[in-house]
């Protein structure tokens, strides 16, 4: 129970200050850095500004971090292993693979750590003029974050109470996450479907223009955000370049 309360929504984070659409804004503005070059220097470079906002998520717990990251954490080691053993990019193009993907998701972790589902819903529909049925389908989406990772717990507990343990065995241990995946899958599933039977059974598909009753405002620090991630971005780019490894994505002929 403490840890899926603990994966929640931090309730007053500095981060959680920032409104949702500026942090999607910022999001993407460091992954078009990313994207744009296959080196190492640029994704090392925006994953130490993304890591020095940990504190501000409210990440400064060890083990919620990891529970939050670790399988972000284990799908950059396993793409960098891949490409070392079986493709030509060497140990500095692996590491700039899998920085890159550390890069990529890790505003998503912060996102979801330092924002009110309520928040991001309201900022979508009032900024962005997004579907009431795509907004709240999203709030719906984040708040069913903190149950998975309580029913993952939960699902590994039953199964460790019933003498079903990989031990020091990786392959083992890999088994078993895939097979408690596997069950966490179908039962998201069937509760997407449900969910969504009720959402429209209480007329979220409707037509009709709704109306938001708390409103989102953009302040001048939600701007100071989204262009400190674009400085951080021309940064990681800058010095990729200075350090003569840029090595943009798309050359011309």
């Amino acid at each position: 129970m403490t840890a899926s309360l603990s994966l929640g929504p931090a309730p007053d984070v500095p981060l959680s200050r920032i409104n949702p659409c500026a942090q999607i804004l910022a999001a993407v503005a460091v992954s078009l850095a990313l994207l744009a070059t296959l080196d190492a220097v640029t994704p090392a470079v925006v994953v130490a500004a993304e890591l020095c906002l940990l504190p501000a998520a409210g990440l400064t717990d060890p083990r919620t971090l990891l529970l939050r990251t670790w399988p972000l954490v284990l799908g950059a080691g396993t793409l960098a292993v891949v490409n070392v053993v079986l493709g030509d990019a060497g140990l500095l193009g692996a590491l700039g693979i899998a920085l890159r993907v550390v890069g990529l998701a890790l505003p998503g972790v912060l996102l979801v750590a330092s924002t009110d589902p309520v928040r991001l819903a309201d900022a979508l529909t009032v900024h962005w003029r997004f579907p009431p049925r795509v907004a709240v389908g999203s709030l719906a989406a984040l708040r069913l974050v903190p149950l998975l990772v309580a029913e993952f717990e939960t699902v590994q507990l039953a199964r460790r109470t019933r003498g079903v343990e990989a031990g020091r065995n990786p392959v083992a241990r890999v088994r078993l996450v895939a097979g408690i995946a596997f069950t966490l899958l179908v039962g998201a599933v069937r509760r997407a479907g449900r969910l969504a039977t009720a959402m429209d059974a209480r007329g979220f598909d409707s037509v009709i223009r709704r109306t938001n009753a708390r409103g989102s405002v953009l302040h001048a620090r939600d701007h100071l955000f989204v262009a400190g991630a674009g400085l951080v971005a021309a940064v990681a780019v800058t010095t990729s370049v200075l350090a003569g490894t840029w090595a943009p994505l798309f050359v011309g002929g």
